[in-house]
């Protein structure tokens, strides 16, 4: 029940039809008796600058979920950002604080690999490809930098998207061996889908399925389906699968805590979502 104590969190991307947040929120705070919800609100990305400066001028507002195509646009319009934030060079959340000011948060790539440790794959030492160096790619490829891969293949249509995520990791990772230009994912032992492909039914896949090897860890963040075109021709392989949702539901914990909203665990918000495909 909506009311006008409500403390409101807006999801913001375009389009919405894909969101999944607010169907795994919104029954954990009803269950736990949290006068709070998640709105989808869809903003085109001439208008989400001024959208976001007037969104939080609004009362009773929290804090904003952040997705495409809005993540890296972000950045430039908080106060400040997390250490995942600037590394990524992307923010998925943004938390209004008591003195009126933003900060901007990243947690996808955080949920990226507590998904894939759950799956009880280690992912130290082994040879991984991310392609799609957007806002969810960045923060998917440090987190895996993080993590202690030792090699890292990026691959952007945008040449210059995978070159700054790279020297950024760089910086913070000077020993991992880090390529940019290819999507190849032959000799890989992870390689993640970080783009839109999958979203449209007429999409190509992202990479050449082909190319990898049985027995892959084989990643995806597209939620509009559960078994996306490109994970079907991977588990059609004999690769590990982890479906786009994993994600999503390891980093709202993450979520919740950052707006102030106490602990979550994924097994508790996986028995109350309505997620639907």
């Amino acid at each position: 029940m909506i009311s006008g104590t409500t403390t409101l969190i807006a999801h913001l991307g375009y389009p919405t039809h894909t969101f999944k947040a607010p169907l795994i929120c919104n029954p954990w705070f009803e269950k736990n008796g949290i006068d709070a919800v998640v709105v989808p609100m869809g903003v085109r990305t001439e208008d989400y600058p001024e959208f976001l400066r007037y969104l939080f001028r609004l009362t009773n507002i929290r804090g904003a979920l952040i997705t495409m195509p809005h993540k890296v646009t972000t950045t430039r319009l908080v106060d400040e950002l997390t250490p995942a934030a600037q590394i990524a060079g992307a923010a998925n959340a943004v938390l209004l604080r008591d003195d009126g000011t933003l900060l901007g948060g990243q947690f996808d790539g955080a949920g990226f690999v507590r998904g894939v440790e759950r799956h009880g794959f280690t992912l130290a030492g082994k040879r991984a490809l991310v392609v799609g160096n957007g806002g969810v790619g960045s923060a998917i490829a440090a987190s895996l930098a993080a993590a202690g891969v030792s090699a890292l293949g990026l691959y952007d249509p945008v040449a210059e998207s995978s070159d700054s995520l790279a020297a950024r990791i760089r910086e913070h990772y000077p020993q991992i061996g880090i390529e940019t230009g290819s999507r190849d994912p032959e000799g890989c032992e992870i390689v993640v889908n970080a783009t839109p492909l999958g979203m449209r039914d007429n999409d190509p896949l992202p990479m050449d399925v082909d190319r990898i090897a049985p027995g892959t860890f084989v990643g995806e963040v597209v939620t509009k389906q559960e078994m996306t075109p490109f994970l079907q021709a991977a588990a059609a392989k004999g690769c590990q699968l982890q479906v786009g949702t994993d994600m999503l539901l390891e980093q709202i914990p993450a979520y919740l805590e950052f707006l102030g909203f106490g602990s979550a665990t994924a097994e508790g918000l996986r028995s109350g979502a309505q997620i639907r495909f």
